[in-house]
């Protein structure tokens, strides 16, 4: 069968663009434990995925590191300009450029947000982030981290980096996916839960000291 010339550039255009697709997803480096494909799919469906396993031992005993030698620098999250928020009990640190091991993290997000703009068009353009520790009896009240879109926050990402975790201890993530279907994440170390932020959710008070990075990939410069 004969194609005409226009078809014949239509199937060209197709054809290069999924080449195109290909060299680009590949030349992002994400790590090999990150199913691309997976969390793409879930984010589309339903607001949310998660990612076990997200790096390698020794570097989740660095970051683990860093973020326990720290701890005396936690402040504490209820106090935003003076005022006292009861909504939350935990404490923060803000990432800079100073803690080295929590930059990679950092860079690993801003690569996986180059394929959620390639996928969604977000236009995400940067990336914030904390540590976070909840001691026992902390929590974080029932909340969006971008009510009313008020804050360019777009995707919310939480990686849990403390060594252990029981059944019974507390400190899951509660969420609302796009459906309105309600889901509990336990805080497995090694994971990360990926979300869009304008989703309800909740940090159930925990009983064991619970260690994390909450970051996320916003629309706008980084205002500390």
């Amino acid at each position: 069968m004969f194609h005409s010339e226009g078809y014949l550039a239509l199937e060209y255009a197709t054809f290069f663009q999924i080449v195109f697709e290909y060299m680009y997803m590949d030349a992002i480096q994400l790590p090999k434990s990150w199913n691309v494909d997976q969390i793409i799919e879930d984010l589309d469906q339903h607001g949310f995925t998660l990612i076990d396993d997200a790096y390698p031992q020794n570097y989740v005993q660095a970051l683990a590191e860093e973020c326990t030698f720290n701890l005396n620098r936690f402040r504490d999250a209820a106090i935003q300009n003076g005022v006292v928020s009861n909504i939350r009990s935990d404490h923060i640190l803000w990432i800079s450029e100073e803690l080295e091991t929590a930059q990679h993290h950092i860079e690993t997000l801003k690569n996986i947000s180059q394929l959620l703009n390639f996928n969604f068009y977000l236009g995400i353009q940067e990336v914030e982030a904390h540590f976070a520790c909840y001691n026992a009896g902390e929590y974080y009240a029932l909340h969006r981290d971008n009510p009313q879109e008020k804050n360019g926050r777009i995707i919310s990402t939480v990686y849990y980096l403390h060594e252990d975790w029981q059944d019974g201890w507390g400190g899951e993530l509660h969420l609302q996916d796009k459906s309105g279907q309600w889901h509990t994440i336990q805080p497995k170390p090694n994971r990360i839960a990926m979300f869009q932020s304008d989703l309800l959710h909740e940090v159930i008070q925990s009983k064991h000291q619970r260690l994390s990075i909450t970051a996320w990939l916003r629309s706008a410069n980084v205002l500390f």
